[in-house]
């Protein structure tokens, strides 16, 4: 969809929010768009970025309740507003001013996903530290008149199959970048939680000088590294698109051997690249082409390191 609008004459912005908004309409692997991973009181929300390479722009939406385009959201934020990020129910009331129609994004799936955790006592949540113990019960969580902090080592609960985001970026032909990301977050998050995909840097990032990056995975831990900044600016020092996220992923690696994430690179000439991290279950990462050499939107896998 993003390749169709650049064919047929409309701007990298355009690309971006059409590519992004098809994944949402089609709710892409239910980790995208209304009516999946809702969080721990049943609410599917959603999270959108859209970054202009030429002018650094960004316009995000997070926390973003009964709106179900929440990339065109962030799309008005650049358009309409000197903000850059707006977020919960607020947003949704500016989507509402700028004419997106307010409505349900529950659907009979995220409420039988709901009920089916609930049922599970909660498993698995993202509380730590808490009493009762967060492993065995549902909540009301407190925190313990005494504290003993334990660092927990598990693999990031964000399995491969329940978490993810389209993250996308487009070169158009003079060299122009932008970049973008839509998710509706985690399965069963803490209500008010936002991931990487809205925060500039973190889920994607576009500089026209240099290149555009966007990651996925476990957000948590990926935002804290701003991995699609550093991506561009390895590239900037001249570094292959594969390289820069590979080292990227080596970053993050030193702190979290066992995080579950991936990121895509590509620079002003059009090279691209990807890299993941490799834990059971995720051992290559599947991503999407088009460009004029390929005749049709190309699958390429990477395998993590």
């Amino acid at each position: 969809t993003a390749w169709r609008v650049l064919q047929l004459g409309g701007s990298e912005l355009d690309a971006i929010e059409r590519g992004c908004g098809q994944c949402e309409i089609d709710q892409c692997d239910g980790s995208v768009g209304y009516g999946g991973s809702p969080d721990e009181s049943g609410e599917t929300t959603l999270d959108a970025m859209i970054m202009d390479g030429n002018t650094m722009e960004v316009g995000a939406v997070a926390d973003l309740r009964h709106v179900k385009n929440a990339i065109g959201v962030a799309r008005k934020v650049i358009e309409y507003t000197k903000h850059t990020l707006l977020v919960g129910e607020s947003a949704s009331l500016f989507a509402v001013r700028m004419g997106f129609p307010y409505e349900d994004l529950t659907t009979q799936k995220s409420l039988s996903m709901y009920s089916k955790w609930l049922d599970q006592s909660c498993q698995p949540n993202y509380w730590k530290n808490v009493i009762p113990d967060s492993s065995k019960s549902c909540g009301p969580y407190k925190r313990p008149e005494k504290v003993t902090y334990k660092e927990e080592q598990t693999i990031s609960q964000r399995s491969v199959h329940n978490h993810d985001t389209i993250g996308m970026v487009v070169i158009g032909g003079s060299g122009t970048i932008a970049s973008g990301t839509s998710t509706n977050g985690a399965v069963h998050k803490i209500p008010g939680r936002v991931g990487d995909s809205p925060i500039a840097g973190a889920g994607s990032y576009a500089d026209s000088t240099a290149g555009g990056a966007a990651a996925t995975g476990d957000g948590d831990i990926m935002m804290r590294f701003l991995p699609s900044y550093q991506a561009v600016e390895y590239m900037r020092m001249g570094m292959d698109p594969t390289v820069a996220c590979q080292k990227v992923i080596s970053r993050i690696q030193k702190y979290v051997p066992k995080f579950f994430g991936a990121v895509i690179c590509a620079n002003t000439t059009g090279s691209y690249g990807a890299a993941c991290n490799k834990i059971p279950g995720f051992t290559q990462f599947h991503f999407m082409v088009s460009n004029p050499l390929l005749s049709q939107p190309t699958e390429k896998v990477v395998d993590c390191i």
